[in-house]
């Protein structure tokens, strides 16, 4: 059986991931959605919170499987049994990173491989960052993240001060 590992922090997950991961089914037999505990930046959920959102967000896609990760990504791959590390690229900065990581990785396991799949036109723009900003400011993002995602976020911001609609500065 071909596995893979799609890992990510997915603070939260997307459309843009999920697109991946839906896509990646498609290609391997397993995949293996790795949810980074740890990263070196801030966020916005908990590990747990962060799988069960893309374990919600996955749940149609009878071939991947959610799990949280510490360590090497490369070593959790292995892990997993996946032969490839999934990733997605969204720009040509994108490509630039990956290409280091991929470097990286099989100087550390040469086993495992690297496979980089090109984003939706739709969602080439789609960072979780840029998402969770404008889902601060009060925009709809029904459209960037799985429904369920829709709902965390509203519960989160719920008693976050709103934003005013025009600058103080423009009502003068």
């Amino acid at each position: 059986m071909t596995a893979a590992l799609y890992p990510g922090t997915f603070d939260p997950i997307t459309l843009g991931h999920v697109d991946i991961a839906e896509r990646a089914a498609v290609l391997f037999e397993r995949v293996v959605v790795g949810v980074y505990d740890t990263p070196a930046k801030t966020l916005m959920f908990s590990t747990e919170e962060r799988v069960d959102l893309a374990r919600g967000a996955l749940a149609h896609v009878p071939n991947v499987e959610v799990l949280p990760y510490h360590g090497l990504t490369v070593d959790f791959a292995a892990r997993c049994g996946a032969a490839a590390i999934v990733r997605g690229l969204r720009a040509v900065s994108d490509f630039e990173v990956e290409m280091q990581m991929a470097h990286q990785s099989r100087a550390i396991r040469s086993d495992v491989d690297y496979v980089c799949l090109m984003t939706k036109l739709e969602y080439s723009f789609l960072s979780a960052t840029l998402m969770k900003e404008v889902a601060r400011l009060g925009a709809d993002v029904d459209k960037l993240v799985p429904e369920n995602v829709a709902r965390a976020l509203a519960a989160r911001f719920a008693s976050a001060p709103q934003p005013d609609a025009v600058p103080r500065f423009l009502n003068a």
